[in-house]
């Protein structure tokens, strides 16, 4: 746990960082510790924050004190606590890649060299691990999209993406849950809304879970779009092997 660091956020949070790289392996610490004071149910801390390589705790200074709150963590980090690895989920996601919808494919396909029959296999041959929600509301940063797939972002982002879009910027693909503005390459859309907040939960899916990209054509989109409108579409959730689960939309 050398790498480990403890940084003050103000006078009411901590960041804990383990490293700088962005990986699985670092990933499972902070979830490890996120799980264990979550365990611990502490008096006085508030709300923890995981990202990529680092875990945000929000605590009341009036009912932990920093030195308290320090002493707890490094406990925690020098007993290598684990993470426990839950049972694989994996929400099957479906992608449109057809051009009226991904504006910005051929600009993909002339960078990597690929063809568009091989760029679309390779981004829907991946089970995607959500890392981390942020950004906007049940936007999903994913890890382990296919290095070849890479390209820049835009020189120039958009003022707005319409909500759905999937979208590749650098070595990062991604889906834009409402209309906002961004930079990423847009290589098509999906006709599912990841964040609803009228919905029980509002968000599709969690940090540890997995996205597969399924693709489908466009009159299929327009088919789950419709069916999405009307709240009958159910995105199909593969469980430890087990694929008798869906999750309505």
């Amino acid at each position: 746990m050398d790498q480990v660091k403890y940084l003050l956020a103000g006078d009411r949070a901590l960041d804990v960082e383990f490293g700088s790289d962005i990986s699985e392996e670092t990933n499972r610490k902070v979830k490890a510790l996120n799980e264990a004071l979550n365990r611990s149910e502490i008096k006085g801390i508030i709300e923890t924050v995981p990202t990529f390589r680092s875990l945000l705790i929000y605590y009341n200074p009036m009912i932990i004190s920093y030195r308290k709150l320090m002493k707890i963590l490094q406990k925690l980090n020098h007993q290598h606590v684990a993470y426990q690895q839950k049972v694989k989920r994996i929400i099957e996601i479906p992608v449109c890649y057809d051009r009226s919808l991904g504006e910005d494919m051929d600009r993909v396909i002339e960078f990597t060299g690929l063809s568009e029959e091989e760029m679309i296999r390779r981004h829907s041959a991946k089970d995607y691990l959500i890392y981390m929600l942020g950004f906007l509301p049940g936007f999903a940063y994913l890890g382990g999209m296919d290095h070849t797939l890479a390209t820049p972002r835009l020189d120039n982002p958009r003022t707005k993406i319409p909500a759905g879009s999937v979208g590749i910027g650098g070595e990062q693909t991604g889906i834009y849950p409402l209309d906002s503005p961004g930079g990423w390459n847009l290589i098509g859309m999906t006709p599912v809304k990841p964040y609803r907040p009228e919905r029980k939960e509002p968000f599709l899916y969690k940090a540890g879970d997995y996205i597969r990209f399924v693709p489908i054509d466009f009159d299929e989109f327009e088919k789950i779009k419709q069916l999405v409108q009307e709240d009958s579409y159910f995105c199909k959730i593969i469980e430890g092997g087990n694929s008798d689960e869906y999750y309505r939309r």
